[in-house]
């Protein structure tokens, strides 16, 4: 899930891994959104190293891309790959979400 987060100034760089699941969403959501809620914050998502992503972590990547943009702020995703971009793609959250 969570493998790192580091703050600076309005960017947030957060490292996932693994598996993204309902039994995590919670705990994501939290941690995520007390930085959606400061104004301008920019997000920096990598997601190289994440296997598979169920609709419960899509919604929390959802709820804090809505709330960022809410405080002028953005969500940047990198390094999706294999069945995570596919999910993307069925969803089209990448029309939704910046990806690189």
């Amino acid at each position: 899930m969570i493998h790192e987060i580091h703050s600076s100034n309005n960017q947030v760089s957060v490292t996932l891994a693994g598996s993204i699941l309902v039994t995590d969403a919670a705990e994501l959501r939290e941690k995520l959104l007390k930085y959606a809620d400061k104004p301008g914050v920019l997000f920096h998502i990598d997601m190289q190293r994440v296997e598979f992503i169920d609709s419960s972590g899509l919604g929390v990547l959802v709820t804090v891309l809505k709330r960022s943009r809410q405080n002028n702020g953005d969500v940047v995703i990198k390094g999706i790959h294999g069945v995570v971009k596919e999910v993307f793609e069925l969803t089209r959250l990448n029309r939704v979400f910046h990806i690189e």
